[in-house]
């Protein structure tokens, strides 16, 4: 991760907005999508072509790092699987749901694979049994997971992410 370039990336983002915006006092995460730089390119550039406008994790993970949740009007820059900026995203809606709750419509915004719901279950089936271990969970269809969907808020058309 090159911190400077992410800094500057965000105050790029600063600069497009009116002196008043909340967003110029806000604090924001910079982090890659999934757990790889393959997965990070992938769903990286889902978000920046505006096809994936939801992620979910699992809450346990959440509570392992000792982070809190994400609240509505979080920001996040968005990480490639170098490291590098591809866009910033503010949360606009959190919810905590299980995993065998999830329905159809969350599955589609996630923008992965052909957006089913079939393809949602197995591809986050093998993606939480591969993470979970990390903190001595196993994967439940009753897990807990918090549900946020975003909305792009700043991308440069110059991104990494468009040669993908």
């Amino acid at each position: 991760m090159n911190k400077a370039s992410i800094d500057s990336f965000w105050q790029a983002f600063l600069a497009t907005l009116p002196e008043d915006a909340p967003a110029r006092t806000a604090t924001y995460t910079a982090e890659p999508f999934g757990d790889n730089p393959a997965l990070a390119d992938e769903l990286g550039a889902l978000v920046f072509e505006g096809k994936k406008t939801a992620t979910c994790s699992a809450l346990w993970e959440w509570e392992a790092e000792g982070n809190p949740v994400t609240k509505v009007g979080s920001f996040w820059i968005v990480l490639d699987g170098r490291g590098e900026p591809l866009c910033i995203v503010e949360a606009v809606e959190v919810a905590f749901r299980r995993y065998d709750a999830v329905d159809a419509e969350f599955a589609y915004a996630e923008g992965e694979g052909d957006r089913s719901l079939q393809y949602w279950r197995d591809a986050h089936r093998r993606f939480f049994t591969r993470t979970l271990a990390a903190i001595g969970k196993e994967f439940a269809p009753d897990m807990p997971l918090v549900c946020e969907r975003f909305r792009v808020v700043y991308r440069e058309e110059k991104s990494s992410c468009e040669s993908s």
